[in-house]
């Protein structure tokens, strides 16, 4: 695994420290927990984004592959 280090205010980390004790788990579980839902999502949005350009563009790039 990769370490990353990243500094947080101290009103979110409290924040987290308390959510995390409520769920027994790990302040690094929840965060590793939320970056992967959040890397998942835009992930999609951006797969998204890119069909919709592909298929509007279509005949162009057909051209350019030609």
């Amino acid at each position: 695994m990769t370490e990353i280090t990243h500094r947080l205010d101290p009103a979110l980390h409290r924040v987290l420290a308390d959510l995390a004790d409520a769920q027994g788990r790990g302040p690094d579980e929840v965060v590793g927990e939320a970056l992967e839902a959040y890397v998942r999502a835009q992930g999609a949005l951006v797969r998204g984004h890119a069909e919709r350009l592909a298929s509007a563009h279509a005949e162009l790039l057909r051209r350019l592959g030609e």
